[in-house]
């Protein structure tokens, strides 16, 4: 807990809030450029590929005006304990993000080389995967906004589901281009967007281990 005068509690309990907005933005941004990117792909989209390529700046500088707004707030509050913990949270948290944000833009990237020859059964099961790592997104930035434990537990029980279901496309893609060798390119790249989506899930799970810490003080126990 913050120790000091009013005036220095109240000061930091405002740019700690500044810094949750902040965080809560990139999230919804990264969330929504993860949408779109695989949308763009399903739909082969070039014009939305280009527009969630263009977001990643935007996270990017979110970013950066979390890391300004987090030295700061060290150096003027002189922050001890807990509050010194959630502020370097945050300063990762929104690193991780940032990284998400990069996966979703490298998907994006991959629209106009698909020429729109996907499997169908391929954008299924990438679809489901995607679906999964959204929800891990917005499980995870609601664990941050209510500071709840339960809930950045239940994000990394969702990554199993993401890592199996990676594993299995790899299966499947391989046996798809044994039997359509002339699509191995286009293969390829989805293999690369499932990847992309196996380590959105895992930096996810990154964000909910260090929500739990930051609230509990103690790594998150294995699922």
């Amino acid at each position: 807990m913050t120790t000091g005068t009013k005036h220095t509690v109240t000061a930091f309990d405002d740019d700690m809030d500044e810094i949750r907005g902040l965080i809560a933005e990139m999230g919804a941004r990264a969330e929504t450029a993860v949408v779109a990117a695989l949308k763009a792909l399903n739909e082969h989209d070039e014009e939305l590929a280009i527009r969630t390529r263009a977001e990643d700046k935007t996270i990017d500088n979110l970013e950066t005006e979390v890391e300004k707004l987090v030295v700061r707030t060290i150096a003027l509050r002189a922050p001890m304990a807990d509050d010194l913990r959630e502020l370097i949270a945050a300063l990762k948290i929104s690193a991780v993000i940032e990284r998400i944000g990069d996966y979703a833009k490298n998907i994006a990237k991959r629209v106009p080389q698909m020429e729109g020859k996907i499997p169908p059964e391929a954008m299924v099961q990438l679809g489901r995967m995607g679906e999964i790592v959204v929800e891990m997104i917005r499980t995870a930035m609601d664990a941050y906004a209510k500071s709840d434990v339960d809930l950045a537990r239940a994000v990394t029980v969702r990554d199993d589901a993401v890592d199996q279901l990676n594993k299995d496309l790899f299966v499947d893609f391989v046996a798809y281009v044994v039997k359509n060798p002339k699509n191995a390119a286009e293969v390829a790249h989805l293999l690369f967007t499932a990847k992309n989506l196996e380590r959105i899930g895992d930096h996810t799970t990154t964000v909910a281990q260090m929500i739990y810490f930051t609230e509990t003080g103690e790594n998150l126990p294995d699922a």
